[in-house]
């Protein structure tokens, strides 16, 4: 959750993360650069190698939705075909990018405290359903609830809840932001219980006043991003491991009781180094959370056997992008610490960041292929190396100048009403969510140079071809190409076993009109041109 606009903070951030990737470059030997793949010319996609289930592709309403989703209704309509449509047009275009799961920001109050929540922006406040006199006005969020409905007239049928900070009339300072506290968890000790209480409230108003079921709740957000341990007047929630255990126990409980099957995630941690080691700027006892949560020797931490906690991961992709070395070798590290313990991961939020140098780090929104591609390329590092079997971008609606959204808007001075424009950011991703429905599978590819020798680890090069394919439950296969050169790149693409007769690309790149746009049917073996600068799906149909 990250919109940090303060230059100085953002020096500060840069020189500490410059400093945290040198340390684990200097650990793992990495360089500055992946090295360049050998000429990659046919592409083998291995049927029968299985990887990660996909659950889904999402983005969150964070914020901005309190507003937006009170727009005139045709606006808010186009912005929801766009986001959720799985329907075509009548040229076969895909109407939108088809997201899976909608992300729902759960208030906490600081927009009823105003001013005085010493969160300077009306835009990055928030809403509460529980009052101050301990009931609940369950008309509150008016604008994100319609967004719910909004998803759910569209097909989507997985929510999930997630919340930045305790209500504030229950935290230690009486805000929503840690400003001026250490960095544990905001909540007066004898609160805990009532937050637990309130996580499962929600769950259930939600389901009894607007039908929508959240699937998933995660009552922490970044716990171990040091941006919110002093600040920077924002809404956050800091925490220990043994904070959040202890958390995740009441609330795990509360739902047993109450006969509820909404999974709680843990942590969405701002960084994926947290995740599986002791990360430099990080303090001790906020690392190691695979292990801290779900192996049992962790005794004070463990909470593989609390109800309604999957043995499931989430964390946020920042910090980890650059330089390529580390784009690869943190996952691949971060998903051998999962597998040794039999975890499963998502990755659950990401926007430009100022360590983003490539692309100009966040500052300035840009709605071209630049940072389309250079978003694409995490993500299919995050599904290749990670095995993520979800990815969420943070803002599907962003309102100001700055790399964290979707669709962009200028709202007027009454915030009910403004204008808005797509992106080339969200087509891409709609490259993969529109395509790739949950329940797919990842398959293996193997890549093969023009003396037919295998190239090892040839599907991924992040300078030029980067491919993955994927079956759906309806066994439809579906290859994604991302060509981040400049230059037109031609291969050959077999499918191993039952293989389809021809192949319908969907392509989006830096042609005004192409956003998923349908291009001729390739017949199964003919070769492959794939433009400079797009990332293309190509499903298959007509099978032999």
């Amino acid at each position: 959750m990250r919109i940090i606009k303060n230059k100085l903070r953002q020096k500060l951030l840069l020189l500490l993360m410059a400093s945290a990737t040198s340390v684990f470059a200097a650990e793992v030997g990495l360089g500055k650069h992946a090295p360049s793949k050998p000429d990659v010319c046919k592409f083998v996609i291995e049927s029968n190698v299985k990887y990660q289930t996909i659950d889904n592709f999402s983005a969150s309403d964070g914020w901005s939705i309190q507003f937006i989703g009170l727009w005139p209704k045709e606006k808010q309509t186009k912005m929801a075909d766009w986001l959720f449509s799985t329907e075509n047009d009548a040229q076969g275009k895909p109407k939108g990018i088809g997201l899976s799961l909608w992300r729902f920001n759960i208030g906490t109050g600081s927009a009823e405290q105003g001013d005085s929540s010493q969160i300077g922006s009306v835009w990055t406040r928030s809403e509460c359903f529980l009052k101050s006199d301990g009931t609940y006005d369950w008309s509150k969020q008016k604008g994100q609830r319609n967004f719910l409905q909004l998803a759910k007239e569209r097909g989507v049928n997985q929510f999930l809840g997630f919340i930045l900070s305790a209500p504030v009339y229950w935290t230690q300072n009486g805000l929503a932001t840690n400003t001026g506290r250490d960095a544990t968890f905001n909540l007066k000790e004898n609160h805990y219980p009532d937050f637990a209480r309130f996580m499962a409230n929600v769950v259930q108003g939600l389901e009894k006043n607007d039908g929508i079921k959240l699937n998933y709740i995660c009552p922490f957000n970044e716990p171990d991003g040091h941006w919110n341990w002093t600040g920077p007047k924002q809404e956050g929630t800091p925490a220990t491991n043994q904070e959040i255990a202890k958390t995740v126990r009441l609330i795990g409980n509360e739902l047993a009781n109450r006969k509820s099957d909404t999974k709680i995630l843990v942590t969405e941690s701002s960084d994926y180094n947290c995740m599986f080691r002791k990360h430099p700027y990080t303090k001790a006892d906020r690392g190691f959370q695979i292990q801290s949560f779900f192996n049992p020797d962790s005794i004070s931490t463990f909470i593989g056997n609390v109800p309604n906690v999957p043995r499931l991961m989430v964390g946020h992709s920042y910090w980890t992008d650059t330089p390529l070395a580390d784009l690869r070798q943190i996952r691949i590290k971060l998903n051998n610490e999962l597998r040794k313990n039999n975890v499963h991961f998502w990755e659950t939020e990401l926007c430009v960041m100022g360590n983003d140098t490539e692309i100009g780090g966040g500052g300035g929104k840009d709605l071209t292929m630049k940072t389309a591609l250079y978003v694409a390329r995490v993500i299919h590092h995050d599904l290749v190396y990670a095995n993520a079997s979800a990815w969420q971008w943070w803002r599907a609606v962003a309102t100001g100048d700055y790399k964290d959204g979707l669709i962009y808007t200028e709202p007027d001075k009454s915030r009910l009403d403004g204008t808005f424009t797509d992106s080339k950011l969200m087509w891409v991703l709609g490259n993969y969510s529109r395509f790739i429905r949950p329940g797919a599978v990842r398959l293996g590819v193997s890549a093969f140079n023009s003396k037919g020798k295998l190239v090892p680890e040839g599907d991924t090069d992040p300078y030029s071809l980067m491919i993955s394919a994927y079956q759906n439950i309806d066994k439809t296969p579906v290859v994604v190409v991302i060509n981040y050169s400049d230059k037109d790149r031609n291969f050959e693409l077999k499918w191993k076993g039952n293989a389809p007769n021809e192949w319908t690309p969907y392509c989006t790149d830096d042609v005004i009109e192409d956003n998923l746009r349908p291009k001729k049917n390739i017949k199964y073996g003919q070769e492959i041109t794939v433009p400079s600068r797009s990332v293309i799906t190509y499903v298959g149909n007509n099978f032999n």
